[in-house]
C-alpha cells in the first residue's frame, strides 16, 4: 500500500486543535509538509513543535494566521502561499455554528455558516486547484459531519450547511477527477473535541450529570461503545490524501463507530 506523501504539501484549515490538528499530525506522519491555518499563532506554533518532536522526518511545516470571516485577506494570503509552492492537499475544516432548532434560526446565522464553510471551501479550492492540475495530483478533503447522512437534533443551521458542502463536494469531484484530483468528505461522529464539550456540556448540566458521566451514557448509543479520538478521524483524512486512495472520489466516509443507522 502506497501511503508515501513525502514531497507533498498540504494546507490544513482549523488545525490549531481538535480534528484539524489531528489531521495535520497524521499527514505529517506520512511525510507531508503541512501549512496550518487558524486564528491562533501560539496554538499553531505548539502544534508544529509537537510534530517536529514526535515525527522527526525533516519536513518543512509552517502556519498561516487568518480569520475565515475576512475572505479578502484569506484570498490574499493563500494566493501568496500558492505562488511560492504547489499545494497537493487541501483539508477544509471549520468549526461548526452554534446549536439550536432550525425554526428559531435567523437568516444571518445561515449566511455566516455558509460563508465560513461552503464559500471559503470554494475560494480555497479555486486558489489551489491550478497547482494541483499542474502537479497531476490533488486531494481535497472536507471534514463535515455525520449529519450529512442523518440530521442531528438541535443542530439546524449546522445540518443545513453540512449538507450544502457535501453536495458541493460531489459536484466538484465530478469536475476534477479527470485531472488526478479527488474530492471526498470525512464525516466525524461523536469525537473527543472542544466542539463536543461545547454542544453537550449544557445538556449534561441540564440532566444533572457531570460531562464525563454524560459521555458514558452517550457512548452507549454507539455500536463501538466509546467516543472517538480525533487522531482516528485524522487517519481517515490522511488515507484519503494518500496515493493509495487515488480511485476513491466523491464519497462520504463516516468515522463514527457505527453510529449512523443509514447505509
Amino acid at each position: 500500500m502506497n501511503m508515501n506523501l513525502y514531497g507533498k504539501n498540504a494546507l490544513v484549515c482549523g488545525s490549531s486543535k481538535g480534528i484539524g490538528r489531528a489531521s495535520a499530525i497524521q499527514l505529517a506522519s506520512l511525510g507531508t509538509n503541512v501549512t496550518l491555518v487558524s486564528r491562533s499563532s501560539k496554538m499553531m506554533s505548539d502544534v508544529i513543535k509537537s510534530m517536529d518532536m514526535d515525527i522527526p522526518n525533516g519536513q518543512d511545516h509552517d502556519y498561516l494566521v487568518v480569520d475565515f470571516t475576512d475572505q479578502k485577506e484569506l484570498i490574499k494570503r493563500v494566493r501568496g502561499l500558492s505562488l511560492s509552492k504547489p499545494y497537493h492537499i487541501l483539508v477544509n475544516n471549520t468549526g461548526g455554528p452554534a446549536g439550536g432548532n432550525i425554526i428559531d434560526a435567523k437568516p444571518d446565522e445561515f449566511l455566516q455558516a455558509l460563508n465560513n464553510h461552503l464559500i471559503c471551501n470554494q475560494l480555497l479550492t479555486q486558489l489551489l486547484v491550478p497547482g494541483m492540475k499542474k502537479e497531476g495530483f490533488g486531494r481535497i478533503i472536507n471534514v463535515i459531519s455525520i449529519s450529512v447522512k442523518t440530521p442531528i437534533t438541535g443542530l439546524g443551521v449546522s445540518n443545513t450547511t453540512r449538507g450544502a458542502v457535501a453536495s458541493w463536494a460531489k459536484t466538484m469531484s465530478n469536475e476534477l477527477g479527470q485531472y488526478g484530483i479527488t474530492v471526498n468528505n470525512v464525516l466525524p461522529g461523536f469525537t473527543a473535541t472542544e466542539r463536543l464539550r461545547e454542544l453537550y456540556g449544557p445538556k449534561a448540566k441540564a440532566a444533572g450529570l457531570s460531562y464525563d458521566e454524560y459521555m458514558v451514557n452517550l457512548a452507549e448509543t454507539i455500536p463501538a461503545k466509546r467516543i472517538g479520538d480525533p487522531l482516528e478521524v485524522g487517519a481517515a483524512v490522511a488515507f484519503l490524501a494518500s496515493p493509495s486512495a487515488a480511485y476513491i472520489n466523491g464519497i462520504n466516509v463516516p468515522v463514527d463507530g457505527g453510529r449512523v443507522p443509514a447505509l
